[in-house]
């Protein structure tokens, strides 16, 4: 549901400004209105968003250094930005340390082959007219002519790459890759390595030392960071009028909250006006209030776009849908039990999470509700040969599956899938006319009621095919029903527009509506073979790891079967995850909300006020 707003506009005395702007704050409960052209072009706004930035980053990378279990101590009373500074400094020396030793283990390998050695041996060497060169190549280009020529010695060999030096008194060019000694062997070398992670130990121990000293305080400086931002974004957002000596502002606050904004502005002093604002005002932000279960679903909805103020919040109303979709792609009551006890321990491991837990509560609850309509349960489905015993008999013929509905011809879940399609899609409807009637009033939806009432009726009609006696006066009220549908469709889809013109826009809406509905339609069958896909593969690594386990003595085959069954099953649920959440969320932003009209494009309401 979308909270109702109320509009304000003020105007206040200049010297009386900065006050009211900290009462305003205080309050916490306005919204208001910027103005992007004058925000974008402020170059002191942007570089405090970029520090912002940057503080964010420092945060999120020290509340990852804080150890476990570890409270930060009590922020300072006045943090500056030098502590941005000397965590970056900190955390810069750690990245130049862990660089320097990838850059040494690096040359490690790489003077590996060459053993022990002396750079002053090889110094006294030259300084004596004797030049030893270091080459590498693959055996196959090795010319043991070289040997004789130039004086080469082979010094090892590691896969099929040759070492091998040459000693002459000038520098020899081969059709070899060079080699420079490292000032220190692999010895030396090893010995870099160990120095340098010793340093990176202290260093990290003085990261977490910083944290845990400076956290909360870092904290601080980025609400203090935000709390300006946000100051000036309101100033930028301030007209100025009669010679800069009066401010205009204006915003929007929840009619639930507008007695306490009220009260302050009462006693302030200032000139304000509150009242309803236009329902196509585009500035109007959206806050949703939704019960405990809808509102689990609200970050689904924030990944498309909020609703205008216009229009209906569609959160509650796909919520059940996409929890009963999601179950249908798993379609296993095993993966679902998986799926709600990792949930149940989120909820109560990591309260931070405990919304997306509870989301994963009600997601693996429909997962096993769906694998129970089937009987899958790790792949094992009523028909796997390989556990005929898995469900009792009497339980098995509960099932939906093709085997206990061979009469009707389909698969009863794939015409489960397409049934729940096309209420999904009705229901849409029947919001799509809801909100044309709250927008412009009920004649301009009587277009979407028609086609909703005539779909309705088409079905019922069609159910005398599959057998349904239905009395003939109530087929005569049926077709009644359709043709009064059809005139409103064809002759009064635009109110006050020509009839013919009404009949050229209604004869193509009815060639999109027909061809539209069917391709809606379509899309749910996914649901079935997403469901179906899982429990064949599921089933199918099933037979894999008892084939391979049974082809081994009993002592040692369960391993190889535990082993294939951890890493098949493993992979199908991740699969099945991914698809289940993929795919319900296409059928909600593109058949659901298609049908529904949704526009979407609303502002996310965010109130002026201070940041702890």
């Amino acid at each position: 549901m979308i909270v109702k707003m109320k509009k304000y506009d003020f105007l206040v005395y200049h010297k009386q400004y900065d006050h009211f702007l900290k009462q305003l704050r205080e309050v916490g409960v306005l919204h208001v209105t910027e103005k992007p052209d004058s925000i974008a072009e402020n170059e002191q706004l942007r570089d405090t968003m970029r520090l912002k930035a940057s503080i964010d980053k420092a945060v999120a990378e020290a509340e990852r250094l804080l150890p476990e279990g570890t409270q930060p101590l009590a922020a300072q009373d006045k943090p500056d930005v030098e502590l941005l500074y000397n965590f970056e400094a900190l955390t810069a020396e750690r990245s130049r340390i862990e660089q320097a030793i990838e850059q040494t283990q690096a040359e490690c390998r790489r003077m590996e082959p060459w053993g022990n050695y002396s750079h002053e041996t090889l110094d006294s060497l030259a300084e004596n007219g004797i030049t030893l060169q270091a080459f590498t190549c693959p055996e196959s280009h090795y010319d043991s002519n070289w040997e004789d020529e130039f004086n080469a010695f082979r010094i090892g060999q590691e896969g099929q790459n040759v070492y091998f030096v040459t000693i002459n008194h000038t520098p020899v060019n081969l059709d070899a890759d060079a080699v420079q000694f490292n000032e220190h062997d692999a010895a030396q070398l090893a010995v870099d390595i160990e120095n340098l992670n010793g340093l990176l130990v202290a260093q990290k121990a003085k990261l977490e030392a910083w944290t845990i000293a400076n956290l909360n305080s870092l904290r601080a400086l980025r609400a203090e960071v935000e709390n300006g931002i946000d100051w000036n974004r309101v100033l930028l957002s301030t007209e100025h009028a009669d010679e800069d000596t009066v401010m205009l502002l204006e915003g929007y606050c929840p009619a639930e909250q507008e007695a306490t904004l009220n009260q302050v502005l009462e006693q302030l002093g200032v000139y304000y006006e509150a009242y309803d604002p236009n329902i196509d005002d585009p500035n109007i932000p959206i806050k949703l209030n939704n019960n405990f279960f809808a509102r689990l679903f609200e970050p689904i909805t924030q990944l498309y776009s909020l609703p205008n103020y216009s229009e209906l919040d569609l959160t509650a109303m796909f919520a059940p849908f996409f929890m009963l979709f999601f179950g249908l792609c798993m379609g296993d009551a095993g993966y679902g039990l998986l799926i709600l006890a990792a949930a149940i321990v989120v909820r109560f491991m990591k309260p931070a999470l405990k919304n997306w837990a509870n989301l994963g509560i009600f997601l693996g609850a429909a997962t096993v509700f769906a694998g129970l309509l089937t009987g899958t349960f790790f792949g094992i489905s009523p028909t796997s040969d390989y556990a005929p015993n898995f469900w009792p008999e009497r339980v098995r013929g509960l099932f939906l599956t093709a085997d206990n509905y061979r009469s009707l011809g389909y698969d009863p879940m794939m015409l489960l899938a397409i049934a729940l399609g096309i209420i999904q899609i009705l229901f849409a409807m029947l919001l799509k006319g809801i909100k044309i009637t709250n927008q412009h009033g009920l004649r301009y939806a009587l277009g979407t009621f028609a086609w909703l009432v005539l779909l309705i009726d088409l079905i019922v009609m069609a159910t005398t095919l599959l057998g349904v006696v239905m009395p003939q006066p109530v087929m005569y009220v049926l077709y009644a029903i359709a043709g009064l549908c059809a005139l409103i469709i064809l002759f009064y889809n635009t109110p006050g527009k020509n009839p013919l013109v009404n009949l050229g826009s209604g004869l193509y809406g009815t060639y999109n509506m027909a061809s539209g509905l069917l391709g809606d339609v379509l899309s749910y069958i996914r649901l079935f073979a997403l469901g179906l896909a899982g429990g064949i593969l599921g089933n199918v690594f099933n037979q894999l790891a008892l084939q391979l386990g049974g082809a081994m003595p009993s002592w040692i085959g369960w391993l190889p079967c535990l082993l294939v069954m951890l890493f098949g099953h493993g992979l199908n649920l991740f699969l099945c995850v991914i698809s289940a959440v993929v795919h319900p969320m296409r059928l909600t932003f593109v058949e659901f909300y298609k049908n529904a009209a949704f526009e979407g494009g609303g502002l996310t309401y965010k109130p002026f006020s201070v940041r702890n």
